[in-house]
């Protein structure tokens, strides 16, 4: 089906599906009452808003996800024929490539709100749904969704990875922590000293 952003409208999804528009709403109403899509109502400029549907989290846990379940199968694997030393140097290889990847990304990124709006924008398109937002004198960099949720359960080397990177990539000059996990994870940034 073709989409914007994971969002249709219900005249896209009524000629997916070869029926009328009005029975489209109806099917989306429903699915709507039974918190499977939530509407967006969007304005394109001259005319009436359009209504964009999308899946929720609960209208997505309906579709199997296989990849949590084998990257934990993969993890405790080498956790028991190689050792958590293999492991440790796995999270360690990603770390780095991440690390690199990152860097390349930010670029001449000199000010903490633009490396904040890279990391955001990166983040964001890796699945973390990430943004960043200022309070009093700390930045907090909020990711709402956490994409290798299974893995970092499994392991809590690829958190410790991640804050690791984030570190590197802000600089010295301020301090960084996880003050929450859970749902999901934000990182407090604030100026050393």
């Amino acid at each position: 089906m073709g989409t914007l952003n994971g969002n249709a409208t219900a005249l896209l999804i009524s000629k997916e599906l070869g029926i009328t528009k009005e029975g489209a709403r109806k099917h989306l109403l429903n699915l709507s009452e039974a918190n499977l899509v939530e509407a967006t109502v969007k304005s394109e400029g001259v005319g009436r808003p359009s209504t964009y549907y999308s899946l929720t989290d609960k209208g997505l846990s309906g579709f199997p996800d296989t990849h949590a379940d084998i990257t934990v199968q993969l993890l405790r694997s080498v956790k028991k024929l190689l050792g958590d030393n293999a492991l440790d140097l796995l999270i360690s290889d990603r770390e780095k490539s991440v690390y690199e990847r990152y860097e390349k990304e930010l670029g001449n990124s000199e000010s903490l709100e633009q490396k904040l709006n890279v990391l955001s924008k990166i983040r964001s398109q890796e699945g973390y749904m990430a943004e960043w937002k200022k309070e009093d004198n700390s930045y907090f960099l909020v990711e709402n969704h956490c994409p290798i949720c299974a893995a970092a359960t499994e392991c809590q080397g690829f958190c410790r990875s991640e804050l690791q990177n984030f570190k590197k990539l802000i600089g010295p000059e301020y301090d960084i922590e996880r003050v929450e996990n859970g749902n999901r994870c934000i990182y407090k940034i604030k100026k050393s000293g």
